[in-house]
């Protein structure tokens, strides 16, 4: 057709044809649509990075773990530390575990969606330890105690579960 001319409908030829291109671009999507799962019943997958944890516990890695966390002893806080020359304390959490095969993020608040829950009672040596709203966690080593890396105080040290701001912000346990 000729510039200007028009179809039946009153319209110039070109904008049918990107209605035409729309209609059929539509008609894709709604059987596209039509082919996948409805959205309720989507599958969610485990978030990208690392690996779940491995929740089957083994008392040989969790006395591995208590070994290398008190290996780390007096080493300086260190803010978004990871390793030996400074830890946050998720940083050391992520370190410790990962010398023993278990990757973990560096957060807190998204390790405690890692592992098994596991209630203050019936904690064992090498579980993770969460408190204050999950901006804070370390390793329990048994009898009460736990290791960590604490911005006020000097690094990765050792303290009670029973000391009162951990008693009064304690979240909940996770085993790996």
């Amino acid at each position: 057709m000729p510039n200007g001319a028009s179809t039946l409908s009153g319209k110039p030829a070109l904008a049918c044809a990107r209605c035409r291109r729309a209609a059929v671009a539509l008609a894709l999507a709604f059987v596209a649509l039509a082919c996948s799962r409805p959205l309720a019943t989507l599958e969610v997958e485990p978030p990208a990075g690392p690996k779940r944890a491995d929740t089957e516990f083994s008392p040989s890695r969790s006395q591995r773990v208590v070994a290398l966390a008190r290996r780390h002893l007096g080493a300086r806080y260190v803010w978004g530390g990871s390793g030996p020359a400074g830890f946050d304390c998720s940083g050391f959490v992520m370190y410790v575990y990962g010398q023993v095969g278990v990757g973990l993020p560096h957060n807190a608040a998204k390790q405690y969606r890692y592992g098994t829950p596991i209630t203050r009672e019936r904690l064992e040596p090498g579980d993770v330890v969460f408190f204050d709203g999950l901006h804070h966690n370390g390793i329990y080593i048994g009898g009460g105690r736990f290791i960590h890396a604490r911005r006020s105080g000097g690094g990765v040290m050792i303290s009670g579960l029973d000391e009162s701001w951990y008693r009064a912000r304690w979240v909940g346990g996770r085993r790996f």
